[in-house]
């Protein structure tokens, strides 16, 4: 077995208005929000996804269904913490996460610090191990016509000494 994985996931949802802008946990103030079965928080999707991933576990669809109705509003918190101790009963221990959330308004910067410090306490890092980059679509696609946001996230893993 590799002393080193990763993993990668990535997520995309409808946005919606009256419904919470949630990223990372944080809510965003905004006159929309991301439409999805649980509170659709794009971010923690994502990292969610990526480390399923990294021990090859498949995806956050096959173990939070969207079809179920006990994850119906559910913080995504809870698919995080459900990775994370899988990724540690396979032996290993996160080493750091990258993550992109790509949405052409509102501007997050004002967040940044906020939603890292999320981050950071649901992956139990220190937060100079969580990096949470903000990108616009330029106007481009469905997240560029501010139809939709997307998130990006890349984790290491590494074997338990």
């Amino acid at each position: 077995m590799s002393a080193f994985r990763i993993g990668q996931g990535w997520d995309n949802h409808r946005l919606k208005e009256g419904r919470p802008l949630i990223l990372g946990g944080v809510t965003v103030p905004c006159e929309f929000g991301l439409d999805g079965h649980s509170d659709a928080d794009i971010l923690l999707h994502a990292i969610t996804d990526a480390l399923l991933g990294s021990v090859a576990l498949g995806d956050i669809g096959m173990h939070f269904p969207d079809t179920d109705p006990q994850w119906k509003g559910a913080a995504s918190e809870r698919f995080v913490q459900h990775a994370l101790s899988l990724v540690e009963r396979a032996g290993y221990r996160l080493v750091n996460v990258d993550s992109t959330v790509i949405l052409e308004r509102p501007k997050l910067k004002d967040y940044r610090a906020s939603i890292r410090e999320n981050v950071a306490r649901i992956l139990r890092l220190p937060g100079e191990d969580v990096n949470v980059k903000f990108k616009t679509s330029e106007r481009v696609g469905p997240v560029g016509e501010g139809l939709s946001a997307e998130a990006q996230a890349v984790v290491l893993i590494t074997r338990h000494a």
